[in-house]
């Protein structure tokens, strides 16, 4: 699966963390410690049912973490009019819940992770589901990506994010007029399935998530030299202060 000194690499927005290319029909990532335990998740997931992420390929001659490449559009700024269509908040629910039931009996203790892990360990969290994590072609969503995150815990926090990020109580991202946000975590709480966790639970577990994130994020814009992610941060507490926790 190498590619050849002078194959065509076109760089992908990795975000603020990582360093990706696209080089053929894969996508070649900075890889860590926590490499092979992700990519050892990912595989048991995809064996048990969870086609919507990328395989693991291992990684290349240049020591960079290789997966399949999953075409299509991703939710990224400016965000496209689909993210906000109820069609992707059902279909990120049902994605989620599949990929959470799929990773159910791997071994927890397995690491290290790059995130550190949640009690109580229900699941492997993606901890980074959200619209610039998700592909969409075709109409509708095929994939999610970025999975590097990963790490144990319960299933309320891999929903509070998403809710945070999908369903619009994020001040970061503009979204069109007359979106509930309330209404659209009913519905991907739906989505997800009959013993979801309640509304109230996601929500004052996202105070929680972002608190944690915004924590990171001043961490990593320090070890980083990334000092404009200090507004990042600042922005998930102002909006966790924000949340409608009733």
């Amino acid at each position: 699966m190498d590619a050849a000194p002078d194959s065509h690499q076109t760089p992908l927005d990795g975000g603020h963390v990582n360093t990706v290319v696209r080089v053929g029909d894969t996508v070649r990532r900075t890889a860590g410690p926590w490499t092979p335990t992700v990519h050892a998740v990912l595989g048991w997931a995809r064996a048990r049912g969870a086609w919507m992420v990328p395989a693991p390929l291992g990684v290349d001659e240049q020591g960079r973490e290789m997966l399949s490449w999953i075409p299509g559009d991703t939710g990224d700024f400016p965000v496209p009019e689909w993210v906000w269509h109820p069609r992707t908040v059902q279909q990120a629910g049902a994605f989620l819940r599949i990929w959470h039931d799929a990773t159910v009996g791997f071994p927890t203790e397995a690491g290290p992770w790059r995130m550190r892990a949640h009690q109580p360990a229900e699941v492997i969290c993606l901890n980074d589901v959200a619209p610039y994590n998700m592909v969409h072609a075709a109409g509708r969503l095929v994939g999610f990506i970025d999975v590097d995150m990963a790490s144990p815990g319960p299933r309320v926090w891999d929903l509070a994010y998403l809710a945070y990020r999908l369903c619009s109580f994020c001040s970061d991202t503009p979204t069109p007029g007359g979106l509930d946000p309330l209404r659209r975590l009913d519905t991907l709480l739906a989505s997800y399935g009959d013993d979801a966790p309640s509304r109230a639970d996601v929500l004052h577990v996202m105070v929680d998530r972002l608190g944690e994130l915004a924590d990171w994020t001043d961490q990593h814009a320090d070890t980083s030299a990334q000092p404009e992610l200090h507004a990042h941060a600042e922005m998930y507490r102002r909006d966790a202060r924000h949340l409608p926790l009733g």
